[in-house]
């Protein structure tokens, strides 16, 4: 499912996520590197909250801010915790 508003859009398609922002700024990112949304189904990475602060996704509890995303962060510098 894509999340949007009337302003926002935000989907995954071809190994990025991919986003459109209501000041006609898009941006697309790849999902590698980011162990959460690697590791999530097609269905888990549409399922996105789009705010004016960045992405969220419920169902893998991730979450990216836009400014983070602007700079080249997009979660890839993050490591998991092993138990």
């Amino acid at each position: 499912m894509n999340s949007s508003t009337e302003t926002n859009t935000a989907f995954f398609a071809d190994s990025r996520f991919h986003v459109s922002l209501p000041d006609g700024t898009s941006l697309s990112f790849p999902i590698a590197g980011n162990w959460r949304l690697e590791n999530a189904t097609p269905e888990q990475l549409n399922n996105v909250e789009v705010d004016e602060d960045g992405l969220h996704w419920p169902d893998i509890d991730e979450d990216l801010s836009f400014a983070g995303l602007l700079c080249g962060d997009h979660g890839q510098f993050v490591k998991p915790k092993h138990v």
